[in-house]
C-alpha cells in the first residue's frame, strides 16, 4: 500500500497553490495522511476529491469550518499497522517518550506543526513521523513531504521528498 504523508499545507497563506510533485504523489497514493494546518477548505476539498482514501486532522491554524469537518486525532489501521494522526505534539525535547505514553495503541504517529521533517522511535517502539511542510520550509533547507509503503504490518520505503524552491 502506497502512502503519502503531508502536513502544514497552509494554502493560501504560505503558498498560492500546492507543488506539482505533491499533487502527483497525491494521485499515486493508496492512502493520504494529512496532519493538519490546511488553512482553507478548498485544499481539503481538493484532497478529498483526488485521494483514494484520506485520513486527516485539523491543526491550530484551521478555523471553525475545518474543525467541524476534521477531528483533532485520527486513528486508522492499514494492512496491520495502527496509525494515529495529530497536529501538535509539544516541544521536541521528550517528544518520543511523551507520544509513546499518549499513543500506546499505535505503531506509527504522524504529526505536524513544526514544519521540521522528523523520523524517530519512542522507547515503546512507536515510530514518530513528521513529513515537514510542502509549502513553508521555515528554517529548514527544503520544503518536504513523505512517502512510504505499508505492507503486512511493516512500514517500509520511508522517504522524505525535497521540493525545489518556489519561484
Amino acid at each position: 500500500m502506497r502512502l503519502l504523508l503531508t502536513s502544514d499545507t497552509h494554502v493560501p497563506t504560505r503558498a498560492r497553490s500546492l507543488p506539482a510533485p505533491l499533487l502527483r504523489a497525491l494521485d499515486e497514493a493508496d492512502v493520504v495522511i494529512h496532519a493538519g494546518d490546511w488553512v482553507d477548505t478548498a485544499t481539503l476539498d481538493l484532497f478529498e476529491a483526488r485521494a483514494r482514501r484520506l485520513v486527516a486532522v485539523h491543526g491550530n491554524n484551521d478555523g471553525p469550518v475545518l474543525r467541524a469537518r476534521l477531528p483533532e486525532v485520527a486513528r486508522v489501521e492499514l494492512v496491520g499497522l495502527r496509525f494515529a494522526v495529530v497536529h501538535e505534539t509539544g516541544p521536541a525535547g521528550g517528544r518520543d517518550q511523551r507520544c509513546g505514553s499518549r499513543f500506546p495503541d499505535a505503531d506509527v504517529l504522524v504529526f505536524g506543526h513544526s514544519h521540521i521533517p522528523w523520523d524517530s522511535r519512542a522507547p515503546s517502539g512507536l515510530r514518530l513521523l513528521n513529513p515537514g511542510s510542502p509549502t513553508d520550509r521555515r528554517r529548514q533547507p527544503f520544503a518536504t513531504y513523505l512517502t512510504a509503503r505499508a505492507d503486512d504490518g511493516h512500514l517500509t520505503e520511508v522517504r522524505f521528498h525535497r521540493l525545489p524552491p518556489r519561484s
